[in-house]
């Protein structure tokens, strides 16, 4: 019997433990509960494979309170990597490679993500107790970014992806195609040409590391987290860190709705005066690092006239963006459509979501979250599925967040197999076990303050529609 036939993607595994990472060996066998509820095949992972890890480290820190005691909450926890590892290593049985990579926020400090986390020592840990494996911990990077209060003022070149890229062109099969908002659209940085240069027309493309898209299987281990953009992050958001240039990426449409933008929710004069003052400035100092580094006092003084980023919505960071979910399956259409060289999959790909909601984070996030103990290990094969059933866990209708609602609307490159109400769930707490659609007892996250009002759940069971 084919992986096929025997998995369901469909299928969302959900198991509830201690909320904390004070005991490893609880941390490894939730992780091993959850995908043992799955029933995968035994050879979902084979020795020889090339497995990649996919963590979520995109920020060392929580962005209000630098430290290395600010960060359980905002990245994945080693402790579930490891757990991960130990998973893969058993089926591998001493022959093929894991690698842990990510491509974190441009302006985030590996080495200090890499120093707070120990991921150096639990690398080396690993390659002692599996010596026969080959594994490696990459930052996939082309470059790093030195940011002032959010400015940014130096850029430093890095290795990025031993194996290089991949250019992936969607183009017509993208959610971006005949999108009123191209020519308007905002990506990473103040280059705002060239993220529209890769979105126009017919052109829709993205530049893509190698090596998650060449892994024969490839594990996405996501943090269980509101987000600014797309109201939670989780499996299907994660793969913004498998991104060669992440200035390809649209994060949000300049202007009103009234302009047929989403950068704010409405046209104040605030707004117009912001939106003009700013796109003059940006254009300005777009490459010019002595004029940016000048624009850090201005950017203070605005701030006290427009408000601070923290409270007042601004950038597309609210319920109405209507760029960021296309932006996100689109990135998922190519990581289950195409291979590493770029060209059409032969054989579907072999993938795994292990979200860590061990400590979620709510709020203001996904960099700036705060704390919420969960004690939650969610696996599955589909990350539609996986999303699905962290955004009802967190308490939000999903029919209220744009990523889920068209994640079951695609019309070219669907690759979600199935219907939200075939969705079950395989749980070791009455409550979840079962169809999704009946789950009951779940945790009440406060959304990014963006998003207040508009995605929660205010019945006690999310009938079929």
């Amino acid at each position: 019997m084919s992986i096929d036939e025997q998995n369901n993607p469909a299928h969302v595994s959900m198991q509830h433990g201690a909320d904390h990472y004070g005991d490893s060996a609880m941390i490894h066998a939730l992780v091993d509960e959850a995908l043992k509820a799955l029933q995968l095949p035994e050879d979902y992972v084979r020795p020889g494979d090339r497995v990649v890890l996919k963590p979520n480290w995109v920020k060392e820190h929580d962005e209000r309170h630098p430290g290395p005691d600010q960060w359980e909450h905002v990245v994945t926890h080693p402790s579930v990597i490891e757990a991960v590892i130990r998973w893969v290593a058993k089926h591998l049985k001493g022959n093929g490679s894991i690698t842990i990579c990510d491509a974190p926020q441009t302006d985030s400090s590996f080495d200090k993500l890499s120093r707070y986390c120990g991921l150096e020592e639990l690398i080396k840990l690993s390659r002692l107790e599996f010596p026969g494996l080959k594994i490696e911990l990459l930052d996939l990077r082309p470059e790093e970014w030195q940011s002032v209060d959010g400015v940014t003022v130096s850029r430093k070149k890095l290795s990025g992806d031993p194996m290089g890229n991949t250019l992936v062109p969607l183009n017509e099969a993208s959610e971006f195609f005949g999108f009123s908002g191209n020519g308007q659209l905002y990506g990473a940085s103040f280059n705002i040409d060239e993220t529209n240069e890769h979105h126009q027309g017919g052109r829709h493309e993205y530049m893509l590391c190698r090596t998650p898209m060449d892994a024969d299987v490839l594990i996405n281990i996501p943090k269980l987290k509101t987000h600014k953009k797309v109201g939670l992050t989780c499996a299907l958001k994660n793969l913004v860190g498998i991104n060669a240039n992440k200035n390809w990426l649209p994060h949000h449409t300049e202007g009103t709705p009234a302009t047929g933008g989403d950068q704010f929710p409405v046209a104040t004069t605030k707004a117009r005066l912001e939106h003009s003052w700013m796109g003059r400035v940006k254009r300005l100092v777009n490459g010019r690092p002595v004029l940016s580094r000048m624009l850090v006092p201005l950017k203070k003084v605005g701030r006290l006239f427009f408000g601070d980023t923290q409270k007042i919505v601004r950038s597309g960071n609210w319920h109405g963006n209507d760029t960021c979910w296309r932006m996100v399956l689109d990135l998922n259409k190519c990581l289950f459509d195409f291979d590493g060289s770029g060209k059409e999959r032969k054989k579907p790909l072999r993938y795994l979501a292990i979200v860590d909601g061990i400590i979620g984070g709510e709020g203001n996030g996904p960099m700036a979250p705060d704390r919420k103990p969960c004690g939650i290990i969610i696996a599955g094969t589909h990350p539609a599925a996986v999303d699905m059933a962290a955004a009802t866990l967190m308490g939000f209708d999903w029919r209220d967040i744009r990523l889920l609602k068209n994640a079951f609307a695609m019309e070219k490159r669907n690759f979600v197999p199935f219907t939200h109400s075939n969705i079950q769930v395989k749980s070791n707490k009455e409550e979840w076990n079962g169809p999704l659609s009946q789950m009951t007892d779940w945790f009440d996250f406060v959304p990014h303050f963006g998003w207040v009002g508009a995605i929660e759940r205010n019945h006690s069971t999310l009938p079929e529609q």
